[in-house]
C-alpha cells in the first residue's frame, strides 16, 4: 500500500513538474521546431535563403550597437547559427536594460492615477521575453537572477499591477479595452512565461492572463460610457483594420507562446478566432500592386493583417483562403508586418504552394454589429469594390457614419481622406471629422466634434445587404450620430450593372442648407452636369440627379436652382501638402430632401458613351429611366414611404405598377415592355402588382430581389 501511495505521489509530482516546464528553451515563439523547419526551407527554397541572408546581415549590423528593440533579429541569428557573439549581445543587452530606473514614460507617470505601464513597456516586455528565452541556457545563475528581478521590477509588475492584479489595477475593458489592453496584458503574460522558471509570481501571472484573455474577445460594450462591443458576431472589429490587427496580434502572441510552453494543457475557448480570417479577407482589395485594405478610421490602405493570420494559422485555425491572402501581401509593404525577411514572418510564413488563385468566399458581407459592409464584382485583381460604413464613432473610429469608399480598377477612386499622426491639429480638426469623408452636411455641420472623445449615444446602422447577379443593395442609417440636426438620415446604395445609385432620404429639425461631400482619388473634371474623377485606368462619373443637377456651366448665377460646387483644400494624409475635395451645395433652405446621385463606373478612362438618364416624376413619386447598353432600368422612389404617413399605407401608381414599396427598380431589354421585366428590386415593400398580376406579396414589408423568368423565387431580407 505504501509503495502504491509513493508511486502515485511520484506520478503526481512528475505531472505537476510537466506543467511547470514541459519543453526546453527557447519555448515561447522561436521554438526549436520552428528553427529546424526554417533551416530546412533555407536549403530548399531560394526565397527563404535570400530572406535568411538579409536577416543575418541585419542582425550583424544591429549587433554593433545595443538596443533592446533589435533583440528579435539577434535572437533569431543566434538560434539559427549558435554563434556565441549573438548570445553575448543578448546577455549584455539584457543586463544593461534592467539597470534602468523605469521603463514607463514621464507623461504616463504624471497621470492621476499614475500609469506605470504603457505600450512602450509592453513592447520592451516582448523584446525582453524573446531575448531571455533565446539566451537562457547561456546565462549563469546569478545573471538569470539579476535579469529576472530587473524585468519583474521594470515590466512584469507594472504591467500586471496596472492592468490585471488587485488591489492595484487601474484599467478596465470599458476604459482601455481596445488594442492597448491586449498589448499590455498579453506582453505582460509573454514576459511572465519567459520568467516562469525563475519567479513563482511569474507562473501565476501567466496563468492569470491565459484565463482572462477570452474576456477581451467577448466584451459586450456598455451603455453608460457608450463603448461598443469588441467584436462583431461575424468576427470583425470596429477599431479599424490597423488597430484590430495589432490588438488581435498581441493577444495571439501570448496564446501561441502559452500553447508552446504547455502543449498538453488545454486553453480556454475563444470562439471569435475561427471568424477572423473571413473578416480580414472581406476588408481587403486585390489590385495590381500592393494589396489594399479598407482604411476606415485610423488605418492606411497598405496596412495588412498577415501577422494575425499567421498566428491563427500556427494555432490551428487554417484554411486555403488564408494562404491566398499571404500570397497577395507584398514584402515590406507596411512598417510592422510579418514579412519573410523579418523574424516572425521568417519562422511563421507557411508554404504557399497550395494557395488558390481566388478565395472561396462570398463577394459581399455585412458586419452588422459595428457597421461595415463590402460589395465587389469579383475577387480578381482590380475589380470594383464598394465599402459602406455607418456604425460607431469613438477613439480610432471616425465621425463617418453613412460614408463610403469606392475602389475601381486598382485605386480608391472615391476615397477616405485617411488619418495622420495624432498630435497634429489636423487629426482632431479634419481627418477624424465628417468633412474628411463622403457624407452629407447640414448648415456646414456633420457629426458633433465631441463624439471623437465621448462617442455617439445613438450609433449608425447598416441593414439589408443583398446581392444577386448585377443587383446589389445596402441601407445605411446615420440618423443617430447626426441626431442634433437630422431626424432622418438614410442613405440607400443601389448598385445595378455599372451604376451605383446613392439615394439620400434626409429630414432635419429646421430649415437649412444641404451639401454633399466627395473626396476624389484622382484628377477631377466637370463636364456639363457630370463630375468626372480619373486615376490611370480608373474613372468614374458622378451625376447628381435629384433634387437638382449640377449647374451646366461655370456661370452658376444663370442656374440659381441647380447645385453649385466648391473646391476645398485640405491636408494630405502625409501632411506634406494639400489636396482638394469637393462640396456640392443645394441652393436655398429646406428641411426635407430626397437626393439621388449616380456614380457611373467607366470601363476605361477614354470611355465617352455613358448611360442616358431621364429624370421622371409622377403623383407621389420621383424616378429615373436609364438607358444603358441595350437595357432599360426604371427606378421609382415613393415619396409617401418616408415616414410621413402614420397609419395609412404608402400606395402609389407608377407606369402601371402598383406598390407600397419605398423604392422599386425594374430592368428589361430596350424595345420590350416593362411588364416583361426579368430583373426586379423592391425596397421595403409589401406588394408589387400590375393589373391583376401579383409579382410579390408579404404582410410585412421586405426588401427583395427577383431575377429571371420565375418571379416566385425572390431573394429576401427582412427589415429587422
Amino acid at each position: 500500500m505504501k509503495r502504491t501511495l509513493l508511486a502515485l505521489t511520484l506520478l503526481l509530482a512528475l505531472a505537476s513538474a510537466g506543467l511547470a516546464q514541459t519543453v526546453k528553451r527557447p519555448a515561447l515563439l522561436f521554438t526549436p521546431d520552428r528553427i529546424d523547419a526554417a533551416k530546412r526551407r533555407v536549403q530548399n527554397e531560394p526565397v527563404m535563403a535570400q530572406a535568411w541572408g538579409e536577416l543575418r546581415q541585419r542582425a550583424d549590423s544591429l549587433s554593433r550597437k545595443r538596443n533592446l528593440a533589435d533583440a528579435e533579429y539577434v535572437a533569431l541569428a543566434y538560434l539559427m547559427t549558435g554563434d556565441s557573439r549573438y548570445a553575448d549581445w543578448l546577455k549584455n543587452t539584457l543586463l544593461a536594460a534592467v539597470k534602468a530606473e523605469a521603463w514607463a514614460s514621464a507623461e504616463m507617470l504624471a497621470r492621476v492615477p499614475a500609469w506605470h505601464a504603457d505600450l512602450n513597456v509592453a513592447h520592451k516586455a516582448y523584446y525582453s521575453a524573446i531575448a531571455y528565452d533565446a539566451v537562457y541556457g547561456e546565462l549563469s545563475g546569478s545573471e538569470r537572477k539579476e535579469i529576472a528581478r530587473g524585468l519583474k521590477r521594470l515590466a512584469l509588475d507594472p504591467l500586471m499591477d496596472d492592468w490585471v492584479r488587485e488591489p492595484t489595477r487601474i484599467h478596465s475593458l470599458n476604459s482601455m479595452g481596445h488594442n492597448w489592453w491586449t498589448s499590455c496584458v498579453g506582453m505582460g503574460g509573454l514576459l511572465a512565461l519567459s520568467l516562469r522558471d525563475d519567479l513563482p509570481e511569474a507562473r501565476e501571472a501567466a496563468a492569470t492572463v491565459n484565463r482572462i484573455l477570452p474576456q477581451w474577445f467577448s466584451f459586450g460594450g456598455d451603455v453608460l460610457q457608450r463603448k461598443p462591443r469588441t467584436f462583431d458576431r461575424d468576427g470583425g472589429m470596429y477599431e479599424s483594420l490597423n488597430y484590430a490587427n495589432f490588438g488581435i496580434q498581441e493577444a495571439l502572441l501570448f496564446r501561441l507562446a502559452w500553447k508552446n510552453v504547455y502543449p498538453r494543457q488545454a486553453m480556454p475557448d475563444i470562439p471569435q478566432l475561427a471568424l477572423l480570417p473571413d473578416f480580414f479577407l472581406h476588408v481587403c482589395y486585390l489590385r495590381t500592386g500592393v494589396l489594399y485594405n479598407i482604411n476606415l478610421g485610423d488605418s492606411h490602405k497598405n496596412i495588412t493583417a498577415e501577422s494575425s493570420l499567421m498566428l491563427l494559422h500556427a494555432l490551428g485555425v487554417k484554411n486555403d483562403n488564408m494562404l491566398w491572402y499571404f500570397a497577395q501581401v507584398r514584402q515590406g509593404q507596411n512598417r510592422d508586418g510579418y514579412f519573410i525577411n523579418r523574424p516572425m514572418g521568417f519562422l511563421y510564413t507557411p508554404q504557399l504552394d497550395r494557395a488558390p488563385e481566388t478565395p472561396k468566399l462570398a463577394k459581399e458581407h455585412l458586419f452588422a454589429d459595428f457597421g461595415w459592409a463590402t460589395m465587389r464584382t469579383s475577387w480578381e485583381k482590380d475589380a470594383t469594390m464598394l465599402t459602406v460604413k455607418s456604425g460607431y464613432t469613438w477613439n480610432h473610429s471616425h465621425a463617418d457614419a453613412n460614408s463610403f469608399i469606392l475602389f475601381h480598377k486598382g485605386v480608391d477612386i472615391l476615397k477616405d481622406a485617411g488619418n495622420c499622426w495624432y498630435p497634429n491639429p489636423a487629426y482632431r480638426g479634419y481627418f477624424f471629422q465628417s468633412r474628411a469623408h463622403n457624407v452629407v452636411l447640414f448648415d456646414g455641420e456633420g457629426q458633433p466634434t465631441e463624439q471623437q472623445y465621448h462617442g455617439s449615444s445613438l450609433r449608425g446602422q447598416l441593414y439589408d445587404l443583398m446581392a444577386d447577379g448585377d443587383i446589389r443593395y445596402v441601407l445605411a442609417d446615420g440618423t443617430g450620430p447626426y441626431a442634433d440636426n437630422f431626424s432622418r438620415n438614410f442613405r440607400h446604395f443601389l448598385w445595378i450593372d455599372n451604376v451605383v445609385y446613392v439615394v439620400d432620404d434626409l429630414k432635419t429639425h429646421r430649415y437649412g442648407s444641404f451639401e454633399w461631400l466627395w473626396h476624389p482619388g484622382g484628377e477631377t473634371r466637370k463636364r456639363g452636369a457630370d463630375f468626372e474623377v480619373t486615376n490611370g485606368k480608373s474613372s468614374v462619373v458622378i451625376r447628381p440627379l435629384f433634387p437638382r443637377q449640377l449647374a451646366l456651366s461655370d456661370f452658376v448665377h444663370d442656374y440659381p436652382e441647380d447645385l453649385w460646387w466648391e473646391q476645398i483644400e485640405a491636408p494630405t494624409e502625409d501632411l506634406k501638402g494639400t489636396e482638394s475635395y469637393w462640396s456640392f451645395h443645394l441652393p436655398g433652405k429646406r428641411d426635407r430632401v430626397k437626393a439621388v446621385n449616380a456614380i457611373i463606373l467607366k470601363d476605361s478612362a477614354a470611355q465617352r458613351e455613358l448611360p442616358r438618364m431621364e429624370r421622371r416624376e409622377g403623383k407621389d413619386w420621383i424616378g429615373l429611366r436609364v438607358y444603358n447598353k441595350g437595357k432599360v432600368t426604371d427606378i421609382y422612389i415613393n415619396q409617401l414611404a418616408d415616414g410621413r404617413l402614420m397609419h395609412s399605407n404608402s400606395w402609389i401608381e407608377a407606369d402601371g405598377w402598383t406598390t407600397d414599396a419605398y423604392m422599386l427598380a425594374v430592368s428589361y431589354p430596350e424595345g420590350t415592355e416593362a411588364a416583361k421585366s426579368e430583373d426586379m428590386f423592391v425596397c421595403y415593400g409589401s406588394a408589387l402588382r400590375r393589373g391583376d398580376t401579383s409579382y410579390f406579396s408579404s404582410l410585412a414589408k421586405q426588401t427583395v430581389i427577383a431575377r429571371g423568368k420565375d418571379k416566385s423565387k425572390w431573394i429576401v431580407r427582412n427589415n429587422e
